[in-house]
Formats: C-alpha cells, structure tokens, sequence
C-alpha cells in the first residue's frame, strides 16, 4: 500500500518490481483521490482496479474478487 501523491511514479515501479520477481499474478489496486484524467495511465502502467472517493466497499471487493 502506498500512501503518497506520486502514484504516476511509483505504480509503474511497483509493476515492474512485481514483473522482475516473477510475480504478475499479484493484483495492484490503487485508490485515493485521483483525477480521472490520470485512470488510463495506471491502467496502461498495470494497475487492475482503481478505486476513488466515495467506493463503496462491498462493490469494491466484489471488483477486486
């Protein structure tokens, strides 16, 4: 879990740290308030779900299941 603003930076790196380990089977979810322009970026950098204010839970853990 990160909580910092530079989610742009750090998710790519995250990913590619995943990918290096041989771990791509592990899900990156990201959420916090994050401007909708920026969701097809972390999409494109490998985030899976992208969850902003207001979420409901149950709806997304059901996304994430």
């Amino acid at each position: 879990m990160l909580l910092a603003a530079n989610y742009k930076t750090l998710l790519p790196q995250l990913v590619r740290s995943l990918k290096e380990l041989d771990r791509e089977d592990i899900m990156v979810v990201i959420g916090g308030v994050i401007p909708a322009q920026d969701y097809q970026y972390l999409y494109d950098s490998g985030a899976s779900a992208i969850f902003g204010p207001g979420t409901v839970v149950p709806i997304a853990a059901q996304k994430v299941l």
